[in-house]
């Protein structure tokens, strides 16, 4: 059976998760309470190292934050251990007003929140969902580069109905790519091809 794999945009870095399934809570959506108090999710650049120090800060403050995590086998020279490592390295998303993203800023080990043209980039909701469903439902995950060719095509079946990315040929297999553009990152997995349908070109 052949399989695609798919994509949430990242750093050049390869992880894998492995291990038992968890139930991870939903995100809230948008209201017109929080878009016009200004509060929305961000990505927070941290130190290297630092996420889950920043990311025990920011929940010390009442900050709501969310550092996606993947269980990852590691070896000593005596013994073998699964970790949970960020998987996004050097980034903690925040929801958050302007108040609270001075505040977050404040923690150590936190750097910049990312921006584009001098302005904060909020992260959509549905990014920041996307992330959430598919460490709840994928077994193997690999963080991946930015791809920008191929079809366009989305997800038939649940648990990840609906999602759509980018279908790439790797190593002669299919992979499909889903982009979170706010913050030009990535997290590519296998699917099987028959869930999957064309629903747009390059």
């Amino acid at each position: 059976m052949e399989l695609a794999s798919l994509s949430l945009l990242t750093s050049g870095f390869v992880l894998f998760e492995r291990g038992e399934r968890r139930e991870i809570p939903p995100v809230k959506d948008s209201c017109s309470e929080c878009v016009n108090s200004g509060v929305r999710w961000y990505a927070l650049y941290t130190r290297s190292r630092h996420e889950k120090r920043v990311d025990r800060q920011l929940r010390d403050k009442g900050i709501e934050s969310y550092l996606p995590v993947q269980k990852v086998l590691r070896q000593w020279s005596d013994r073998k251990k699964w970790v949970e490592e960020p998987l996004f390295r050097c980034y903690v998303f925040i929801h958050a007003d302007w108040r609270n993203r001075l505040r977050a800023l404040q923690s150590y080990g936190a750097v910049r929140i990312v921006s584009f043209n001098g302005k904060p980039a909020a992260v959509r909701d549905e990014e920041i969902e996307n992330i959430r469903r598919i460490l709840l439902e994928v077994p193997a995950v690999e963080a991946c580069t930015p791809v920008s060719v191929g079809d366009v095509v989305e997800i038939l079946h649940r648990p990840l109905a609906g999602l759509r990315g980018r279908l790439e040929e790797v190593r002669g297999e299919r992979r499909l790519v889903v982009t979170v553009e706010s913050i030009q990152q990535a997290l590519r997995f296998n699917v099987d091809r028959a869930d999957v349908r064309v629903v747009g070109g390059s």
